[in-house]
């Protein structure tokens, strides 16, 4: 066999080999009716590209629900997270996308239920005693009245989807404590917001496994990558618009968000 030949057939396999991974991968997606449901964090503010038909809503197509969606290719997806969306606002206006023949769901919800943005402007622009106060509260609604709150939520979607695998997603650490910069919040503050996500994600993590939903804790994924942080951040800090404040970029939904949820998909 000549070189020249051999170096065709070599890569001709090499082509073939990539052609049928990638098949693979969409054959594997192949009857996979998927639904992402839940609250910016899901339908990607923060990370930019937002698609023109969804609103105030905000979802983008760096979202790691549509990522998925474009490297598996289901036979059909259903993208309705919103930003600012409570557990409430899921219960009444995303559940109509599932049904009997959904066969994914991914959500992210209960952030804004225990006032995730108010806290944040608190301890932003107010004093320590006010952050620290502010933070409590916001554990106070996770520990007491968000509990409630998802589990009716988590049974209206086994109702509704009965056959979907359904996987739920926490939320990061907005903050690298020490933080490697002077100007911003003291760490005191950083160390508060950080233990809210903390005690979302106990009570997220806790309802979701009484539901019999894969939970997905991202925490360490967004490790070193958080506000502050040395390495490249996957956070927004105070950023215009304000409402794509911390919230993961594009890099922090295909580098964190994304690979924990195809794990689990």
């Amino acid at each position: 066999m000549s070189r020249f030949r051999a170096v065709s057939v070599a890569l001709t396999a090499a082509a073939l080999s990539v052609t049928t991974l990638v098949a693979a991968t969409q054959a594997n997606a192949a009857g996979v009716n998927y639904v992402a449901l839940g609250d910016s964090y899901s339908a990607g503010v923060g990370s930019g590209s937002y698609t023109s038909d969804s609103g105030s809503c905000s979802r983008s197509t760096k979202a790691y629900p549509y990522l998925w969606k474009t490297a598996h290719a289901p036979t059909s997806f259903s993208f309705v997270a919103c930003s600012g969306a409570k557990t409430g606002d899921v219960a009444a206006n995303q559940l109509s996308a599932l049904s009997s023949s959904t066969t994914l769901v991914s959500i992210t919800v209960g952030g804004n239920d225990a006032g995730f943005a108010s806290t944040m402007q608190t301890c932003v622009l107010n004093s320590e005693s006010s952050c620290l106060s502010a933070v409590n509260t916001a554990k106070s609604y996770a520990n007491n009245t968000l509990p409630g709150q998802l589990s009716g939520l988590y049974g209206q979607i086994k109702a509704k989807a009965p056959n979907a695998h359904v996987v739920v997603l926490g939320y990061p650490h907005l903050y690298q404590v020490p933080g490697s910069r002077i100007l911003g919040i003291s760490d005191t503050k950083r160390t508060a917001i950080n233990s809210a996500a903390d005690t979302l994600d106990t009570v997220i993590a806790k309802q979701a496994a009484n539901a019999g939903f894969t939970f997905k804790d991202v925490r360490t994924a967004f490790s070193g990558h958080e506000i502050c942080g040395s390495s490249s951040q996957w956070l927004n800090s105070t950023t215009l618009p304000i409402s794509d404040s911390y919230h993961p970029n594009s890099s922090g939904q295909a580098g964190g968000y994304l690979p924990l949820f195809s794990a689990a998909a």
